[in-house]
């Protein structure tokens, strides 16, 4: 794999400067998987377990936030990655970020509100599926609230979230480069799910993470700042909660594999984010992907949980445990029969 990325900053959309992704192909590697990445982060500064500044909202953390964990799986041998991509997306109001609406320019204003976000991350795959036309062989990563919604984005209630007069990449006014692409409409739907998603550190529950941390108001007030006062909307949108058709497992039809990581020394969101989600998981896995069975042997499905160490930013700050969650990922995979495999595969290298 290139360790001389060439990174393109792309615009996907045109109503925010947000509406961006940072795309790395790797022209070595034309059969390999994608690995696309959705972050956005809850930040704490040091010495305080209260959050500080929060999902949805935080105007310091982009697409490039992952560019740690891109270097080091660049230095994996044997990784069957065709290409990196990493998607910005609009943003909630950050009390701390204060903003006057009649002085900022509108491409720039930050208040989204769902299903703003969601609807961004469809139109951002959609994009990079109609340029690279990679179909389902793509890894779907998301740390924090991008795991929310890399799930959300299969979901049978959430997922279609797409504005019908998006008509490809346009100039946003600020420096990034124009993707020439068809120049029909993007479809309403993904043309295909992600083959796995990868959540790290993820929010699956609203209600449950609200619940749990009465003691902190920034949880409601990050919550509400992107899903506004309904629970039942809090409940309708977590992936953790919506189960049967209207949940993964009525949304994620030809998806393989879920593999979530959770550290225990995650000072922000506690493991019981993840212990929601594998039960509303087990459906899902019960039941075989729908698939053509001359594409693969078997239907087989997975749900895999990683313990990875570290606080809950550092996972993508310094990179390591959310490099090793995807290179987890891939050998994954290749047990399943799914992806060639990896040239560590075998070895005594740590996964």
């Amino acid at each position: 794999m290139s360790s001389s990325p060439e990174r393109r900053q792309v615009a996907y959309g045109r109503h925010h400067e947000l509406q961006n992704i940072i795309i790395s192909p790797i022209d070595s590697n034309p059969d390999g998987y994608w690995v696309v990445q959705v972050i956005q982060t809850e930040s704490s500064p040091q010495g305080h377990s209260y959050i500080h500044g929060g999902a949805w909202r935080d105007p310091t953390i982009t697409a490039s936030s992952f560019e740690p964990t891109e270097a080091l799986l660049r230095s994996y041998p044997g990784l069957p990655i065709s290409g990196f991509a990493s998607i910005s997306y609009r943003l909630s109001a950050h009390p701390d970020y204060p903003q006057n609406k009649k002085e900022t320019p509108v491409t720039q204003y930050r208040d989204a509100k769902h299903p703003d976000h969601i609807r961004d991350v469809e139109a951002a795959l959609a994009f990079l599926q109609n340029t690279y036309n990679f179909g389902p062989r793509y890894i779907l990563v998301g740390h924090s609230c991008g795991a929310t919604l890399a799930f959300q984005a299969v979901m049978g209630a959430v997922a279609g979230h797409r504005e019908q007069s998006f008509n490809g990449a346009e100039d946003s006014g600020i420096d990034v480069e124009q993707v020439s692409m068809s120049p029909a409409p993007l479809p309403p739907k993904l043309t295909a799910h992600p083959m796995a998603i990868v959540g790290v550190a993820g929010i699956y529950d609203l209600r449950k993470l609200q619940n749990d941390h009465r003691d902190s108001p920034a949880y409601r007030e990050i919550i509400e700042g992107a899903f506004g006062t309904d629970e039942l909307l809090w409940d309708a949108v977590s992936p953790a909660q919506m189960e049967g058709s209207r949940g993964i497992e009525g949304g994620w039809k030809t998806g393989r594999l879920v593999v979530l990581a959770h550290s225990k020394d995650d000072e922000l969101v506690d493991e019981g984010q993840q212990t929601a989600l594998l039960e509303a998981l087990k459906g899902w896995e019960s039941k075989e992907a729908q698939i053509p069975k001359r594409e693969l042997a078997h239907r087989i499905r997975h749900v895999r949980f990683l313990p990875i160490s570290g606080g809950h930013d550092e996972a993508w700050s310094i990179g390591e445990e959310l490099a090793r969650a995807v290179k987890f990922t891939f050998v994954e995979l290749q047990k399943m029969g799914i992806a060639p495999e990896p040239e560590f595969l075998g070895g005594s290298e740590r996964v």
